[in-house]
């Protein structure tokens, strides 16, 4: 990884939580998720490309946020696809999948990217393609157990397991090795939640990492 991605890999891992944004919002209710996020201690936020207007919100919140709100792209799955979020503005991105050829774009732009692993075997080829950081996706089909097991031998490699995360079981990610954690539905639940809802979610959420890491 380049400075820039390995800067902002530091900074994923030291908020740990990603809060995911995906579903038929318009741009004015992310934008409005992204001040409760931020508010809330939680100002990680990845939109993914299946949303309405994904390009089109990435691109508003750069611009109403600047660098306080860490904006990424998710379901980022080829290349072509990371060239118009990069042009969007997106400070990372992530995929359900591993795209040699997107890490490889990825790299080029010096962009932190997050490709979606699930066997070591995924996780290993990754690595040697230059990822240090990955998303352990669909995590909750296997949970924490499964992220210890892959961390013993895969120890260099930050996981972030994304799926089924809730206030309730983020501890035991914590404590099997997770470097970060994706959060969807437990935290944004759909065009129709209310604010005061997402501020709640967002705070469990913060104090049950903050609590499990000793923050």
């Amino acid at each position: 990884m380049g400075s820039k991605a390995s800067a902002m890999a530091e900074r994923i891992r030291t908020q740990g939580l990603v809060a995911i944004i995906r579903g038929n919002f318009t741009r004015q209710q992310i934008l409005a998720i992204g001040e409760v996020l931020l508010s809330t201690g939680t100002p990680v936020m990845e939109v993914t490309l299946n949303t309405t207007d994904a390009l089109g919100a990435i691109a508003a919140l750069r611009q109403q946020f600047g660098d306080q709100l860490i904006v990424g792209a998710g379901t980022v799955r080829t290349a072509n696809q990371l060239q118009q979020t990069v042009a969007a503005g997106a400070q990372f991105t992530v995929a359900p999948n591993l795209d040699l050829a997107t890490v490889d774009q990825a790299h080029q732009h010096d962009l932190l990217h997050l490709p979606g692993v699930f066997t070591p075997t995924e996780v290993q080829t990754a690595f040697v393609a230059g990822c240090r950081m990955v998303k352990l996706f669909p995590s909750e089909i296997v949970g924490p157990r499964y992220l210890k097991a892959l961390r013993a031998p895969l120890d260099d490699v930050d996981l972030v397991p994304t799926g089924g995360i809730t206030p309730e079981n983020i501890a035991d990610y914590v404590r099997a090795g997770a470097a970060a954690a994706g959060i969807g539905s437990a935290l944004v639940t759909g065009p129709n939640q209310s604010l005061d809802d997402l501020a709640a979610r967002a705070r469990a959420l913060r104090a049950a990492w903050d609590a499990a890491t000793g923050r």
